[in-house]
Order: C-alpha cells, then sequence, then structure tokens
C-alpha cells in the first residue's frame, strides 16, 4: 500500500500542475488581442469641394528702435561730472558725460606757450636773417618747430574735445552703465542711447504670403497694448529665408508725439481682402506628416489609399489645399489612428 501511495501522490500533484498551466495559458490567450484584417476600421470622412475662402491673417512681430546706441568714451579717464539718468530724453550733440581733463588743460597751456615762445623766435630769426646776421637755416628749423607746435595744440584741443561725450543723436537713455568716479576706457560702454521717435516693425512671413509686403508699400500696423493703429510703410523684404521658408520683413512707422510706442511692445499686421482665394479646404486634421510633405488618405472602393497633397495656406483649424484632390473625392478626417494603406473603411453616418 506505501508503493502504490508513493506513486499515486506524486502523480496527482503532477495532474494538479498540468491543468493548472492548461487553464492559465487559456486566460492569458484569451486576454490578448487578435487583430483581423479584413474588419472594417471605422472613420468619419469629408468630401472635398470647392470653396470660395475670405481669410484674415495676423502677422505678429516686435517693435525695435530706429537707432540704438551703446556710447564709450573715446579716451580714457575718469568720470567727474554724469548730466543724465536713465529716461533722461536728450538732444542731438548735448553733453552727457564730462571725464577728468585737468591734466589734458596743463598740456595745453604748454603747448600754446610753447608756440608763442617759437612765433616770437621765429620773427627775431626773420631780421636777422634779412641783415644776414644768421644763417637761413636756423630760420627753417624754426619754421618746421612752430608747425609742429601747432600740430601739438590742435592735438591735445581735440583729446579735450573727446573728454566730453556727446549724444550723437536725440533720444532716450535707456540704460546707465556708469556712475561718477568710474574710470572710462574706450572699451568700456557707458550709456545707452536709444532712438524711438521711428519704429521698425520685424515681422516673419511666409514665402506664399511675400507678394502682399513689396518694399515701399503702405500697410496698417496695430499696437495691442495701447488700443493704436498707425499707418506703416515696408522698408525691408529680407533676401534669405529660413528653414521653414519664412522671410524677414521690416516695417517702418512714425512714433507718436508722446513717443508712447515702446521698443520691445508687439505690433500686428492683418491682411483681409488680399488673402481672398478659392480652392479646396479640408479640416486640418485630416493632414499626416509635415507641410513639407503632406498627405491624406482617401476613401477609394472601401479601402483606404494614401495621396500626396501641397498645402497653399493654413487657416486656424482649416487648409486650402492648392495640389493632390480633386472635388468629390472622400477624405478620412478623423479615425485615422488605426488607418493604414489598404485598409478596409468603415463610413459613420
Amino acid at each position: 500500500m506505501k508503493k502504490i501511495l508513493i506513486i499515486l501522490i506524486p502523480l496527482a500533484i503532477l495532474a494538479l500542475i498540468v491543468i493548472k498551466l492548461v487553464a492559465n495559458k487559456q486566460v492569458a490567450e484569451d486576454k490578448v488581442y487578435i487583430y483581423n484584417a479584413d474588419q472594417a476600421i471605422p472613420v468619419t470622412v469629408t468630401l472635398a469641394k470647392n470653396q470660395e475662402v475670405n481669410q484674415s491673417i495676423q502677422y505678429t512681430g516686435t517693435f525695435e528702435p530706429f537707432r540704438e546706441s551703446k556710447l564709450s568714451a573715446e579716451v580714457q579717464g575718469k568720470v567727474n561730472q554724469l548730466f543724465v539718468e536713465n529716461g533722461s530724453h536728450v538732444r542731438a550733440g548735448q553733453v552727457l558725460i564730462q571725464l577728468d581733463d585737468a591734466l589734458l588743460k596743463l598740456q595745453l597751456e604748454a603747448a600754446k606757450v610753447q608756440v608763442a615762445s617759437l612765433e616770437a623766435d621765429l620773427k627775431r630769426y626773420q631780421v636777422l636773417v634779412e641783415n644776414d646776421a644768421i644763417q637761413g637755416v636756423q630760420l627753417e628749423k624754426t619754421e618746421v618747430a612752430l608747425a609742429s607746435a601747432r600740430i601739438q595744440v590742435q592735438t591735445v584741443q581735440e583729446q579735450i574735445n573727446k573728454s566730453q561725450i556727446k549724444a550723437p543723436f536725440a533720444g532716450i537713455i535707456t540704460a546707465k552703465l556708469t556712475e561718477r568716479g568710474d574710470f572710462a576706457l574706450p572699451s568700456k560702454p557707458l550709456l545707452q542711447l536709444t532712438d524711438i521717435h521711428q519704429l521698425k516693425l520685424q515681422l516673419q512671413i511666409p514665402e506664399s504670403d511675400l507678394k502682399f509686403f513689396a518694399e515701399g508699400s503702405p500697410t496698417q500696423v496695430t499696437v495691442p497694448a495701447l488700443d493704436l493703429t498707425l499707418s506703416a510703410k515696408v522698408s525691408l523684404v529680407g533676401s534669405r529665408g529660413s528653414l521653414s521658408k519664412s522671410f524677414p520683413v521690416e516695417l517702418m512707422l512714425n512714433n507718436l508725439e508722446n513717443q508712447p510706442i515702446k521698443a520691445g511692445m508687439f505690433g500686428e499686421v492683418s491682411l483681409v481682402n488680399s488673402l481672398s482665394a478659392s480652392g479646396i479646404v479640408i479640416p486640418s486634421s485630416a493632414i499626416l506628416g509635415s507641410d513639407l510633405q503632406p498627405q491624406v488618405y482617401l476613401v477609394k472602393n472601401g479601402k483606404a489609399i494614401l495621396q500626396d497633397v501641397k498645402i497653399a495656406r493654413r487657416m486656424e483649424n482649416q487648409v486650402l489645399i492648392s495640389a493632390g484632390l480633386q472635388p468629390g473625392d472622400q477624405i478620412i478626417s478623423s479615425g485615422l489612428i488605426n488607418v493604414y494603406e489598404g485598409a478596409n473603411i468603415s463610413i459613420n453616418q
């Protein structure tokens, strides 16, 4: 009996294990999704048809100053006086900073004394040469020395003039980068001067819309922050585009008298009537891939067919197609997640 039990018990345990493994396998197989290639994929389609498009497009850019400069000293020296602060309005030629020029003025006085002495010597030598009292070479040396001394006076005077830093144009001080007592060097910016009596609006325009921005053409610019609309003129159309096929365009406009528009504000240009067009318009959701190689799925004979298209313009949640589609084409606009080339399609009603 013991021998029989020793044989039966392991067999019973083994049988239970086999039964459990078979049951687990069945549960796992029931959970695995088996794709049925013949099953139709439900989708929503849009019928392609020609439409008239009247679109308003806004281009947003940033206002830049008409001109801006960081002012540095042409000669080195200590900052003795600073006549402006941040936000100061200055006129062209106004003195902004006075550097220490005491030593230069002393050098100028010494040079002037030298000139006066040589002029007196020159007069005496001229009399002596006329009376053959001395040789003419002495007179010539004095003339050369006098010319050199006069150049020295002009040189020192020019250095004194450069110790005053003046505004090269009218504008506003937008950055004060020094204080009284600092040491100025030709390579060290001291002030930033900004002219916003005119402003430049920088835009990036797609190549398809460049025809609306001919150089010199007038347009209207809106400043959303100030609720202002002003006249502007296209001053520059870039000759080199970016990888996304957009080109820099610059518009010039006059600021108002109190200069409410500041550099760095946003500006908008709207195109309305210029963008009227006709063509096949489809939902943006139907487009696959990028604008460089856009594609859509068509439904033909109950199957999904991949079709190359060409985008003329994007308009919010719609796209104007210029090539690749014909009126009457059925375009899959939603349910694309499971769609593939040649898939069976059922159209949601």
